[in-house]
C-alpha cells in the first residue's frame, strides 16, 4: 500500500514540474523565432520571471521523494543516466544565467547572445525531458545488480543494449518538444498583449496538428517498443479515460484557442500533459525501470522501496515542505496575475 502511494506521490510531483516548468521552457523555446522586438522579447521573459525558478522547486521535489522513497531506483538511475543529468545540469544553470544576467546587461552584442542562450537551453532542455520518459518507457540495460551504463547513442535501435538516443527516444524527445512549445505559446497568448499575443495564438494550430500527429506515432511507437505497455489497460479497462482525456484535451485546446478563450486553452494544455504521463505512469505500474536485459532485472515498486522508518520521517518532511512549496507557488501566481505590458515590460 506504502509503495502504490509514494509511486503516485513521485509521479504528481513529476506532473507537477512537467506543467509548471513546461510553460516557462515553451516560452524560452518561442523566444527563438517568435518575438521581435526588445519590447516583445522583455515581455516574453517577464511572463515567466517571477515563477519560472519556484516551478522547479518539483523537479527537486521529485528527486528528493526518489532519494527517500525509493533508493534503488535513485542510485541506479542517476548513476546510469549520468552523462544525461550532467548534461541537463548544465543546460539548467546556463538557462537560468542566462534568464536573470538579460536583465542586466545593456550591450548589444551580449544580449544577443543571452537571449540566444536562454532559447537554445530551453530547446535542449524539452528534448532531453522527453528523451527521458521514452528511456524509462523503452527500458534500459540492468544488470543483476541494479547498475546499467548508456552511450549517448549506438545504433539508433532500441535494442537489448541501446544508447540514450534511438529512434523511439528521439519521437520522445520531438513529442516533448512541440508539446511544450505548444504550452509556451498559450502561456502567451493569456500573459502578453498586443502583437505578440495575436502571433503566439496564431502559431497554435500549426503546432497542435504537429502534436496531433507526434502524439499518434508515440502512441504506435511505444506499443511496438513495449506491448506489455497495453496490460494495465486491459486488465482495468476503466483506465482507457486516460486516452480519452488526451483526445479529448487535444480537442479543447484547439476549439477554445479559436474561441479567444485563453485561460480555457492553457488549463486544457495542463490536462493534456497531465494525462499522457499519467498514461505513461500507468503503462509501466508497477515497475519503475524495465530493464532491457530481461524482466527478472526489472526494478520494481517492492524491489526498490525503503524502510518503514525512512518512509515516515520522509511523509512528515515531505509534507512540511510542500505545504511552503505551495504557499509560495500560490503567493506568486496570486501577486503577478494579469497581462505583461510590452511597452513596459512588468
Amino acid at each position: 500500500m506504502m509503495g502504490f502511494f509514494w509511486f503516485w506521490l513521485v509521479a504528481v510531483m513529476i506532473v507537477g514540474y512537467v506543467v509548471l516548468d513546461g510553460f516557462d521552457l515553451g516560452v524560452g523555446v518561442l523566444h527563438l523565432f517568435l518575438t521581435r522586438t526588445e519590447a516583445e522579447r522583455n515581455a516574453a521573459r517577464a511572463s515567466i520571471g517571477p515563477v519560472w525558478d519556484g516551478n522547479e522547486v518539483w523537479l527537486l521535489a521529485g528527486g528528493g521523494t526518489l532519494y527517500f522513497a525509493f533508493p534503488l531506483l535513485y542510485a541506479s538511475a542517476f548513476s546510469g543516466f549520468y552523462l544525461p543529468l550532467m548534461i541537463v545540469l548544465w543546460l539548467l544553470i546556463l538557462r537560468g544565467i542566462a534568464l536573470e544576467l538579460s536583465n542586466h546587461v545593456d550591450v548589444g552584442v551580449w544580449r544577443a547572445l543571452l537571449h540566444g542562450l536562454f532559447g537554445i537551453a530551453s530547446t535542449l532542455l524539452t528534448i532531453f525531458f522527453g528523451a527521458a520518459l521514452a528511456n524509462v518507457m523503452r527500458g534500459v540495460p540492468l544488470q543483476a545488480d541494479g547498475y546499467f551504463f548508456l552511450p549517448l547513442w549506438t545504433n539508433w535501435l532500441p535494442s537489448e543494449y541501446p544508447g540514450i538516443l534511438d529512434w523511439y527516444t528521439v519521437i520522445g524527445g520531438l513529442v516533448a518538444l512541440v508539446a511544450l512549445t505548444l504550452h509556451g505559446a498559450l502561456w502567451l497568448s493569456l500573459k502578453v498583449s498586443g502583437d505578440l499575443e495575436t502571433r503566439a495564438r496564431k502559431i497554435v494550430t500549426p503546432l497542435w496538428l504537429a502534436l496531433v500527429a507526434l502524439t499518434v506515432v508515440s502512441l504506435f511507437a511505444t506499443i511496438a517498443v513495449r506491448p506489455q505497455s497495453l496490460n494495465n489497460y486491459f486488465n482495468l479497462p476503466v483506465t482507457f479515460i486516460v486516452p480519452v482525456g488526451v483526445v479529448a484535451t487535444l480537442v479543447a485546446i484547439l476549439l477554445f484557442n479559436k474561441k479567444q478563450q485563453p485561460g480555457k486553452a492553457f488549463l486544457s494544455s495542463c490536462l493534456y500533459l497531465f494525462f499522457m504521463l499519467a498514461g505513461a505512469c500507468w503503462s509501466v505500474y508497477p515497475t519503475l525501470l524495465p530493464a532491457t536485459t530481461g524482466a527478472q532485472f526489472d526494478i520494481t515498486m517492492s524491489r526498490a522501496l525503503t524502510g518503514n522508518y525512512a518512509q515516515t520521517v520522509g511523509f512528515i518532511w515531505f509534507g512540511l515542505g510542500m505545504v511552503l512549496a505551495l504557499g509560495y507557488i500560490i503567493f506568486a501566481y496570486t501577486r503577478f496575475r494579469g497581462k505583461v505590458d510590452v511597452g513596459e515590460g512588468h
